[in-house]
């Protein structure tokens, strides 16, 4: 009993320094604007390449291949992910951390949306209740202190849509595949696409260059992996709870760390909106699957 309360208790902290360390990762990209330019595809780059580099060593020493079974599922997942990841980092360079880190993390909001459109014997209208609810702290954080829209923080929206579709691809490929090849494939592909589509953004970096792309990579990856691990031992509700603390961290963090300007009180209520119905699908979901 004392074992599973330690290990409960590491989970639960090493899910909620995944969300820090997720944060810091889009916060390395403002840091690095006062000495280099560096587009955002190139840190998505690097940051798959380190990955796929890290899971190689990896599948290692576990002696493992990648055996896909579903390769469609994984293309999706990678796809979506890359879309969601350089479309954050674009809102990062467009707007402010905090702004681009909370829309970012209204993914549930969507997935609660599209499962209900799409799933129909998945449908559940108290989730679909608070997603309605949770567009009015989305508003508060696109339209802050007034009624007129700042279009640039579309990027962190388009982010969330892409992550929903993401996390669903991924939903069902583990039904199909080990986390292990989806990851490989993933990373490896990932690289693939961001060097095929953005090859003029992508060369040998400088020192400075170097450094802000290695921290903002390494941050990403180590925070995935303490994701992963700490899902192990605690339950979904938990975990997904713990995840969405990246909204308050970038909302009390953003004018510590990134020089954004503070939040104000509408700014806070839609954080908070969006936080409390990402824990209310969170619970609603689990009592559907028991």
């Amino acid at each position: 009993m004392k074992r599973a309360r330690v290990q409960k208790l590491l989970g639960n902290l090493a899910i909620f320094g995944s969300a820090f360390l997720l944060y810091l990762s889009a916060v390395v990209i403002r840091w690095s604007e006062a000495r280099v330019d560096i587009h955002p595809a190139f840190f998505l780059f690097t940051q798959y390449f380190l990955g796929y580099f890290c899971i190689l060593i990896l599948l290692y020493f576990q002696k493992k291949k990648p055996t896909p079974d579903n390769f469609v599922l994984i293309i999706g997942r990678t796809i979506g992910n890359a879309l969601a990841v350089l479309f954050l980092y674009k809102a990062v360079t467009a707007t402010t951390v905090a702004a681009a880190s909370i829309l970012n993390m209204t993914y549930p909001l969507f997935i609660g949306l599209f499962t209900y459109i799409f799933m129909k014997n998945q449908r559940d209208p108290y989730s679909l209740a608070s997603v309605v609810v949770a567009w009015g702290g989305v508003w508060l954080i696109l339209a802050p202190g007034g009624m007129e829209l700042q279009m640039e923080n579309l990027w962190g929206l388009a982010s969330a849509v892409f992550a929903a579709v993401a996390v669903m691809f991924l939903s069902f490929a583990r039904d199909h595949d080990d986390p292990e090849s989806i990851l490989y494939y993933m990373f490896g592909l990932g690289a693939v696409f961001v060097f095929i589509f953005f090859p003029d953004k992508i060369h040998i970096p400088d020192q400075w260059e170097l450094y802000y792309l290695s921290m903002s990579a390494a941050f990403s990856v180590i925070g995935q992996y303490l994701l992963t691990v700490g899902f192990r031992f605690v339950t979904a509700v938990e975990g997904s709870v713990l995840s969405s603390t990246r909204i308050l961290i970038a909302a009390f963090f953003g004018p510590i760390l990134a020089s954004d300007q503070a939040l104000g009180i509408y700014g806070w209520a839609g954080a908070l909106l969006i936080f409390g119905a990402n824990s209310f699908i969170a619970v609603r979901k689990a009592k559907q699957t028991t």
